[in-house]
């Protein structure tokens, strides 16, 4: 199938993981890369759209703090995890690290980053302690962020 992740079998995976889910090379040369970031195992669990929502906001605006070469981070529909896209090829160790730093964020934040009517189009859906509580939970599984596979 075209999109890649519809060529992943979802049983056979172990989350929490992070995996490049794309890799392109544009046609002036500029390499693309989405990362699949998982946070919950595939229908089995899943974050509820509030969570989902504060954890976008949060994290995609504090991600582009501390790295220039991200270009977007969007939840999945399955309301599992996350695609973070950069610019460039990166070490896996490099993207982990730009992940946990940007759960910190999550951690240490007091309020969701453009949770309003002006800014967002439900301003009203977040959950930023469920967003704390996912990044507490991703966090504690880093050991295991390599290990995609069950």
């Amino acid at each position: 199938m075209n999109v890649e992740s519809f060529n992943l079998d979802h049983r056979a995976v172990r989350a929490p993981y992070i995996r490049v889910a794309d890799r392109k090379t544009l046609p002036h040369g500029d390499v693309v890369v989405k990362y699949d970031i998982r946070f919950c195992q595939p229908n089995q669990e899943h974050l509820e759209m509030p969570t989902v929502h504060a954890l976008e906001h949060t994290m995609a605006e504090n991600v582009r703090t501390h790295a220039d070469y991200v270009l977007d981070f969007s939840p999945m529909g399955c309301q599992t995890g996350f695609y973070l896209m950069v610019s460039g090829d990166h070490d896996d160790a490099a993207i982990h690290e730009l992940v946990a730093v940007t759960l910190e964020d999550v951690l240490a934040a007091t309020e969701v980053p453009a949770a309003n009517e002006v800014q967002c189009g439900w301003g009203a859906n977040h959950d930023l302690a469920g967003a704390q509580e996912a990044a507490r939970r991703m966090l504690r599984r880093r050991a295991e962020w390599t290990e995609v596979m069950a």
